[in-house]
C-alpha cells in the first residue's frame, strides 16, 4: 500500500500539519474558541481582529443569512489587545496561532503589533475590512500606505507579517505589490465584499449598519481570480480565503496559486467538522492523482 500524502505545509517558514486555516472573525472571539478549532483539526487558527483599544462595534443585527452567503457588519468590536493577548497567554493550542490586529495608522499597527507578537506565530494585518468607518478598506485601497503601515509592521516584529487584502479595488495586485515591496512575508486574500439587504415587509436596511461584508459561496470566484491575479504578480505567499466550503474549493484555491487557505462561513452552515472533512477530502485527492500538496499550489498556471 502506497504511503499516505502529507498535508504538511510551509508557509512562510511557519511549519503546518495542514493547510486549513480558521479565517478571522469566526470562532476567534475568545482563546477558548481558537483552541476548540485547533482540536477540530485546523492547521491553524486566526483571532478576531483587535485594536488599540476595547470596541464595542456595530448595533445589532449584525449578521443575515443571504442568497448563497451571509452579511455581516460587526463593526470590529474586541476587549482590546493586551486583553486578548493575556487571555491567550493561558491557552495552549495546538494550531499555528495568526493574531489579526487592526488600527487608524502605521504608529498604531505597530504598538499593536508589539503587544501581540510574544503570543502569536505569525501577525495578520485587517487591511481590508469593508464595514468600519476610517479603518480596514480605508486603508488598505491606498498602495502607498498600505507600503507603509506594513512596513512599520515589519520593522517592529520578529515574527511573519501577512496583509489582509480588499477586492475591493480596481487591481488588487497593486495592493499585493506594495505589501510585498514593504517586507511582508504573505498576503491573505480575500476579505469580504460590500453588500445589502433590505427587508420588504419594514422597508428598512436589515442590518444595523446598514450594509455589511458578503461571505460565503457567492464570492468564492472573486477569491479564486484574486488568488490567481496575486500568484503572477507577487513572489511570497498568498493565503487564499472567501468562500471555501469544498474539498475542491480548497484544491481550486491552491491551483490559483495559495499555499493555504482560510475557511468561516462554512462553519455557521456545516458545523466545526469542516475542518476534518476538508482535511480528509484533500487527503483522498492527493492519493487519488498521485501528486504532492506542493505540486497544486499555482499549478493552474502552467496551461
Amino acid at each position: 500500500m502506497a504511503e499516505a500524502k502529507s498535508l504538511e505545509v510551509d508557509l512562510a517558514g511557519l511549519k503546518m500539519s495542514n493547510p486549513v486555516i480558521l479565517a478571522s472573525g469566526i470562532m476567534g472571539t475568545t482563546p477558548g474558541g481558537l483552541a476548540r478549532v485547533a482540536r477540530e483539526g485546523a492547521g491553524g487558527v486566526t483571532t478576531k481582529s483587535l485594536g488599540p483599544e476595547p470596541r464595542e462595534g456595530h448595533p445589532a443585527p449584525n449578521v443575515v443569512k443571504v442568497t448563497a452567503g451571509y452579511l455581516n457588519a460587526m463593526g470590529l468590536p474586541n476587549p482590546g489587545v493586551e486583553e486578548y493577548a493575556g487571555e491567550l497567554e493561558e491557552v495552549e493550542l495546538e494550531a499555528t496561532v495568526f493574531g489579526s490586529i487592526f488600527a487608524h495608522d502605521s504608529e498604531e499597527f505597530s504598538r499593536v503589533a508589539r503587544v501581540m507578537e510574544p503570543t502569536v506565530d505569525a501577525l495578520e494585518l485587517n487591511l481590508s475590512c469593508p464595514h468600519a468607518e476610517s479603518l480596514g478598506a480605508a486603508i488598505g485601497t491606498r498602495p502607498p500606505l498600505v507600503e507603509e503601515i506594513v512596513s512599520s509592521v515589519v520593522r517592529e516584529v520578529n515574527i511573519p507579517v501577512f496583509a489582509k487584502l480588499t477586492p475591493n479595488v480596481s487591481d488588487i495586485t497593486e495592493i499585493g505589490r506594495a505589501a510585498e515591496t514593504a517586507g511582508a512575508d504573505g498576503v491573505v486574500a480575500i476579505n469580504t465584499l460590500p453588500g445589502m439587504a433590505i427587508d420588504v415587509e419594514t422597508e428598512r436596511p436589515i442590518l444595523g449598519n446598514r450594509s455589511g461584508g458578503l461571505s460565503g459561496p457567492a464570492i468564492h470566484p472573486v477569491a479564486v481570480k484574486s488568488a490567481y491575479d496575486l500568484y503572477e504578480a507577487i513572489s511570497i505567499p498568498i493565503v487564499g480565503v472567501g468562500g471555501i466550503e469544498s474539498g475542491e474549493d480548497v484544491v481550486e484555491t491552491m491551483l490559483a496559486g495559495a499555499t493555504a487557505v482560510q475557511v468561516g462561513t462554512a462553519i455557521a452552515d456545516r458545523g466545526m467538522g469542516v475542518f476534518r472533512e476538508l482535511n480528509s477530502w484533500l487527503a483522498d485527492y492527493l492519493d487519488s492523482h498521485q501528486v504532492e500538496l506542493s505540486e497544486l499550489i499555482g499549478a493552474a498556471h502552467d496551461y
